[in-house]
């Protein structure tokens, strides 16, 4: 299993920290169940820490005519919104939360070129809430497929989040399913989409980065 290159030692320190639990507990407790339950918390602590910024081996399908998922999670709302960054024009809001269950890398959900990357500090509110879109620390992506069609999607820091990674670069083309940065612990992406796209996705819909067809375009 690969361990995402961002979090490698984070990884490594819960696992150091989990053995020090353990050890410290049979050490220092005669109290067997106490020792059990330890030893199990932190079992399963570590396993939840390494699957959670596991790398997943997909294979991606292109189409040219498809907005994928950038992330993996579940679709909490579907609605039309006011996009005043970038478009200034109404558009078609997916969004999907991730819950500490799911990997929170994220992928580009278009080919295409970047056209615009912007990075904003911001709260911390619950990644559920429809304000955490423009109020939380977020970074906002615009991708220009070779038909001219924009896409923008955002990576949202949630409560817990701690930072964004986010490798777009103004200018550089992208590949549909490559990978373009992670939110660590707790986030949201929102794709918006041109108004005429169709849906593929209805709310409480379970999607998967890389592979679920949020719409056509």
């Amino acid at each position: 299993m690969k361990i995402h290159e961002e979090v490698g030692k984070l990884v490594l320190v819960s696992f150091i920290v989990s053995i020090a639990i353990v050890l410290l507990c049979w050490m220092f407790c005669d109290i067997i169940v106490i020792n059990i339950i330890a030893s199990l918390l932190a079992v399963y602590f570590q396993i939840f820490v390494t699957l959670f910024f596991r790398v997943p081996n997909r294979i991606v399908i292109t189409n040219p005519n498809v907005v994928l998922s950038p992330g993996d999670g579940n679709v909490v709302a579907i609605e039309e919104v006011d996009a005043v960054e970038y478009f200034n024009d109404r558009r078609i809001r997916v969004s999907v939360f991730m819950t500490f269950f799911n990997i929170h890398i994220n992928w580009y959900p278009i080919s295409g070129i970047i056209k615009y990357v912007r990075y904003y500090p911001g709260e911390k509110l619950f990644a559920m809430y429809a304000k955490s879109s423009d109020k939380n620390e977020h970074s906002t992506i615009v991708i220009e497929n070779k038909k001219g069609k924009e896409i923008m999607f955002r990576q949202i820091a949630g409560i817990i989040a701690r930072r964004i990674i986010c490798n777009a670069k103004e200018g550089d083309l992208c590949t549909q399913g490559a990978e373009v940065g992670l939110i660590k612990l707790g986030s949201r992406v929102d794709i918006f989409l041109p108004l005429d796209a169709k849906l593929l996705v209805q709310k409480g819909d379970l999607v998967r980065g890389q592979l679920t067809r949020i719409a056509e375009i």
